[in-house]
This record gives C-alpha cells, sequence and structure tokens, in this order.
C-alpha cells in the first residue's frame, strides 16, 4: 500500500501539512481536494521524490510502477504516436535490449525478447497509444505530427496520453481534465473506470469524481480528511461534521461567556479573586471547538446590466471560417434575455470558433449579424488570463476600468473574489493560475455586460470558486452563451443546449446523458467505418502531409512575424518605463513637454501592445484549427 507516517511539510514560512498519516490500500480510487494552494500538488510532488518533507516518511511496494502527467513536454520533432509509446518504459527497455541483440547476431536472446514482448502485448502497443490518442481528440493524421508543432494545450493531452499508456500500478493525476474538452472529459471518465491500478486523482470537477473515485482526501487547516465514497457522500459527511461542531461550537461559546461574566463581576473583589484567576487559568487552558465556515470565501454575484433590450444580437444565414476555409455555415440565432445557451460539439466542431463571432473577434464572412446599440458583451476567453498586466495588482487592474471609483469601493468588489489585504495590492505574476483565473472572472463581472460568452470559465477554478461562480450565473438577467466540460455547471445553469458539428450549429434536442450517447454512436460509427476503410499507402501518406506543410506555411510565418513585432513593443516599452522612472522628469518644470510626449508615447506603445496581442491571439487560433480543430 501507499503509506504517510506522521508527514510535515512547509514552503517557505507556510505550514503545508504538519504530522498528517495516511494509508491508501492496492485498487483505492482517491479524488484529492482543496482549495487552491493548500498543498495538493505538493503532495504528488512528494511521493513523485520530487520534494523531501521536512518530517516523517512515504512507503509504497518497490515493484510499483508509477504514472504521472509530465508537466513539461520537450520540443522533439518525433512523430506523437512514438511520444505516446514512450509511456510504457518496459516496452520501451525491451525494443532497445530487441535492437542490441539484432545487432549482436544472438538468436536466442532475441527469441527471449521477442518472447517478452509478446507477453506484456507489446506488438498491440502502437495501436493501444492510436486508441489512446483517439480519445483525447487527436486525428488518425496527426500520430505522424512531431510533438514540437502542437500547441501547448495539445503538448499536455500528449503528456496524458503517454501517462495512461504507462502499464502502471499507482496513477497520480492532477487537474487532468484542465486542457480537455467535454467529448475527452467523458472518455477520460470511461478509462478511469476500466483502469485496474491504484488513483489518486486531483480535480475541481465534481462530475468526474462523483463518477470515477470511491474515497476522498481533504487537504483542509495542514491535515487530511479521509473519507469513504465519492464526491456527493463527502458533501453529506462534511455538513453532517460542520453540524455537529457548529453546535459543539456554540455550546462552548456559552460557557466561555458565563465565566468571562464571572471573571469580570468578580476579579476585583478580595473574596472571589481566587476563584476569578482559577477560572481565568481554565478559560486560557480550554481546547477551543473552531466555529465552521461552511460558506465559500467568495461573496459575489453578477452585477445587474444597466440595459436589457429585448434582442441583444441576431445572427442570420451567418458563415465564419478562417482563410479559404468555411468552419460553420447557415447558423440562425436570436439571443434575448434570459437565453442561457451551452454548446456542445465534437473537438474540431468551431465552438470557440462561434463564441469568437459572437464576441466580435471574428467577423461573419456571409449572412448578417445584428447587434443592439446598447450591447455590452463579456468575453471570457480560454486564453483570457494572457491578457492580464502581470506587473499590476488585482487592484490597479481594477482602477482601469474605473478609475473615478473610491478605493474602498473597488477593495471590498475584489474581497467577494478573496483578493482581500496585501493580495489586492499584490501584482498578478506572483498568481497561480487559478487566482488569474478569478481575477480575470471579476474584472469582466465590474463591466455589467448584458451578454456573457464563456469558454472554458472554470479552467483552474477551485470547487469553492466553481460553486460561487454557478450560484451567481443563475441569478444572471442578461443572456449567456457557454462552452464548458464543467458538466455540473453546465446542468446548473443553462436552459437550452445547442450542438456544434457538421459545420454548422442547431438546437439540441436532449440533455447532457443524451450527448454522451449521441457522441458513443458517433465513435461507433468512426471506428467502424475506419476498420472496413483500406489504409493509406505511404506515398499517399507523405503527399498529404507535404499539402499540409503547404498550408500551415504561411499561418506560420505570419504568427511568426506578429511575435517579432510583439518582442520590438515590449522592448521599446520597457526602455520607455526606465526612463519614466527618473524623479527628476516630474520635478523639473523645464521637462514638463518631454514627459507629455513620453506619456503621450507609452500610451502609443501599450495600444499597439493590446491590437498586437489580439493580431497574435487570431493568428494562433487560425493555426491550431488548421492543424486540430477548435
Amino acid at each position: 500500500m501507499l503509506s504517510f507516517q506522521n508527514i510535515s511539510l512547509r514552503q517557505g514560512s507556510r505550514l503545508l501539512f504538519e504530522h498528517f498519516s495516511l494509508a491508501i490500500h492496492p485498487g483505492q480510487r482517491v479524488g484529492l481536494i482543496g482549495a487552491n494552494g493548500c498543498g495538493k500538488s505538493s503532495l504528488f510532488k512528494l511521493i513523485l521524490g520530487q520534494l523531501q518533507s521536512d518530517q516523517g516518511e512515504i512507503k509504497r511496494p518497490t515493484h510499483w510502477v508509477l504514472a504521472h502527467v509530465s508537466q513539461e513536454t520537450p520540443a522533439v520533432d518525433i512523430p506523437a504516436l512514438e511520444y505516446v509509446l514512450d509511456g510504457d518504459t518496459e516496452l520501451r527497455f525491451l525494443q532497445s535490449e530487441l535492437l542490441s541483440a539484432e545487432q549482436q547476431n544472438d538468436g536466442t536472446r532475441q527469441g527471449n525478447l521477442h518472447g517478452r514482448i509478446a507477453a506484456i502485448g507489446g506488438y498491440a502497443a502502437p495501436t493501444r497509444a492510436a486508441k489512446l490518442m483517439h480519445g483525447l481528440g487527436f486525428t488518425t493524421a496527426q500520430e505522424t505530427q512531431p510533438v514540437n508543432t502542437f500547441s501547448g494545450g495539445w503538448r499536455m493531452r500528449l503528456n496524458l496520453a503517454q501517462a495512461l499508456m504507462c502499464r502502471s500500478d499507482l496513477l497520480l493525476l492532477d487537474e487532468p481534465t484542465n486542457h480537455l474538452d467535454l467529448e475527452a472529459v467523458l472518455w477520460l471518465e470511461d478509462w478511469l473506470n476500466h483502469y485496474p491500478g491504484t488513483l489518486l486523482l486531483i480535480s475541481h470537477d465534481r462530475e468526474l469524481l462523483d463518477r470515477t473515485v470511491h474515497y476522498i482526501a481533504q487537504i483542509e487547516n495542514g491535515n487530511i480528511g479521509y473519507y469513504r465514497g465519492n464526491y456527493a457522500d463527502f458533501e453529506r459527511q462534511r455538513s453532517e461534521q460542520h453540524a455537529q461542531q457548529q453546535a459543539s461550537y456554540q455550546k462552548q461559546q456559552l460557557e466561555i461567556a458565563h465565566i468571562q461574566r464571572f471573571i469580570d463581576r468578580f476579579r476585583a473583589k478580595a473574596t472571589k479573586a481566587r476563584q476569578a484567576q482559577s477560572r481565568l487559568k481554565a478559560l486560557e487552558q480550554m481546547e477551543r471547538v473552531a466555529p465552521i465556515h461552511i460558506d465559500s470565501p467568495f461573496r459575489f454575484s453578477l452585477l445587474q446590466p444597466d440595459k436589457l433590450p429585448i434582442s441583444l444580437l441576431r445572427l442570420n444565414q451567418v458563415a465564419i471560417g478562417y482563410g479559404q476555409q468555411n468552419i460553420l455555415t447557415q447558423i440562425n440565432l436570436n439571443l434575448a434575455p434570459r437565453d442561457r445557451i451551452g454548446l456542445l460539439g465534437p473537438n474540431g466542431s468551431g465552438k470557440s470558433t462561434l463564441v469568437k463571432l459572437l464576441a466580435g473577434v471574428l467577423s461573419a464572412r456571409s449572412g448578417t449579424l445584428d447587434r443592439a446599440p446598447d450591447l455590452r458583451i463579456g468575453y471570457f476567453a480560454q486564453h483570457q488570463i494572457e491578457q492580464l498586466y502581470f506587473h499590476e495588482s488585482p487592484l490597479q487592474h481594477l482602477q482601469r476600468l474605473a478609475p473615478k471609483a473610491a478605493e474602498k469601493d473597488l477593495r471590498n468588489f475584489l474581497g467577494g473574489f478573496n483578493f482581500q489585504g496585501d493580495q489586492a495590492l499584490t501584482p498578478t505574476e506572483l498568481f497561480s493560475g487559478g487566482e488569474k483565473a478569478r481575477l480575470a472572472l471579476a474584472l469582466l463581472i465590474y463591466q455589467r455586460p448584458n451578454l456573457l460568452l464563456l469558454d472554458e470559465p472554470t479552467n483552474h477554478l477551485d470547487l469553492e470558486m466553481r460553486y460561487a461562480l454557478t450560484t451567481a450565473l443563475q441569478d444572471f438577467e442578461g443572456a449567456m452563451v457557454m462552452v464548458s466540460h464543467d458538466r455540473h455547471l453546465l446542468r446548473s445553469t443553462v436552459d437550452i443546449l445547442w450542438l456544434v458539428a457538421e459545420s454548422t450549429a442547431l438546437l439540441f434536442n436532449g440533455d447532457l446523458d443524451d450527448y454522451q450517447q449521441w457522441l458513443s454512436k458517433r465513435r461507433s460509427t468512426e471506428e467502424g467505418y475506419s476498420e472496413n476503410v483500406s489504409t493509406n499507402t505511404r506515398k499517399d501518406r507523405r503527399r498529404q502531409e507535404a499539402e499540409r506543410r503547404q498550408t500551415l506555411q504561411p499561418l506560420q510565418k505570419k504568427l511568426k512575424e506578429i511575435e517579432t513585432t510583439l518582442e520590438k513593443l515590449a522592448a521599446e516599452k520597457l526602455n520607455l518605463n526606465q526612463t519614466l522612472i527618473n524623479p527628476d522628469l516630474y520635478q523639473d518644470p523645464t521637462q514638463k513637454e518631454y514627459l507629455k510626449t513620453l506619456l503621450m508615447k507609452q500610451a502609443h506603445l501599450e495600444q499597439n501592445l493590446r491590437e498586437t496581442e489580439e493580431h497574435w491571439l487570431i493568428a494562433s487560433e487560425a493555426l491550431e484549427v488548421a492543424t486540430q480543430g477548435d
């Protein structure tokens, strides 16, 4: 079994764990939960040997094979399928030994190695790797695509496939769904339910936890509570504990108040002084019961829009795409207040592309798109956190939106998103991914949109923040269009489902369970078709890859040119900012005009940077769509 014995760990001055012990038996499936920054990933690093505890030890059977998802993907040019196959380290070792035996003409050793490879299913490994890739959204053509041509999110999918390829005894998964769409999440859920080993899963996806784990380990206040059952069972047990502890707390508070009244009343009286001192000592030595804070640390609601036009946005026979390629056609949609639409669709079908059209990031290629004059869009994109000013604090970000607002009001608003005290003044570059996503949502909400466009808004958010967001969205008066792999969020906030598939978007008459069945039928049809169609010849494949390179080359060139411009503008801004920190510029009256020129140049540079970053996002999206879709 995997055992933690008296573990303590500090990170800087912060205590993550203190004297906790836990035993996880073979075959157990454990969901590891807790607030962002509580130490979940650090616990994984302890298991992997990447961190050493300050006290205690971790033990596991020496023969256990451990698999985890690497956070880094080397920019190698080997085919993606071969990269995934590298996850089966025993197979790779035997293949290396076989090559050595062949070079030495050692027939006996070759026969022995062929037998060992066959025994572990090594000759079926490429098929197994291809199925893993297909389940995570890769196409057959992408199996031969070099790893270094994939974007960051797709490289993380390759890392996940590589970890699943390992025939492990212990599998560690840290937020595996962050870079997946709903189709891939459903596939992963099914795969995990057939995994025979011991599973430790860090996740903020409550439906994934409900459907894949049998135990919950919650990190809280430096300790780990262990609960039998899935996440729903955990919530029930915690609720009962909260009620009991709250009752104990209230009872103790009454006792403390009674003792304190006695002390205050009789401390000065000589006849009662000894008794008062005795009770004061008892009060000091009393082991206090902590009050339960079962409410979320987040306190916010979506600010209601100033205006709500009857029709916010109308699409009639609209087509959109990139370059010469249409992604979606014949789209008809009328968005009115209180419309709550969830977009479903297979990977690469165009869900994010449709959201970009609604947001005004992309233009319609044909058809008409009418926007209400009072339309105010709040758009949360998958790359939204990249648009933050990393050297500025949450307060400074908010002051950009409301320069005349009182600082107290802005800080109160940020406090609802748990940016309290010094954290409201901390540079964003020091924040975690979850904190950055939380700030991006806060900035969006502050602008009082009447149309919310949310593309995977829960990535990096913990369970408490997801709950707060779900609650806030339920009371929103405007319209909402959402793409999300979080099924609980979709079930709780959207009323209408649209299916983006086969180059268009249409109303889906069913719920998420019906959509899962639709995906299963579609996958079965594709697999059956694939079995009946002969594979391409090597010559055809080389021709297809050459055509694909020819298509991608201008997009890659354009992206490189934009990146060069971005680097140049960033360097100019850095030099200018270094000039502007000179105090003489502000104190010397003769420098007034020069300072004014510099400040105008700074504003112009920032505008150019924002516009260039938008061009970069569009170019990146175009390249990603050309390579793998959505």
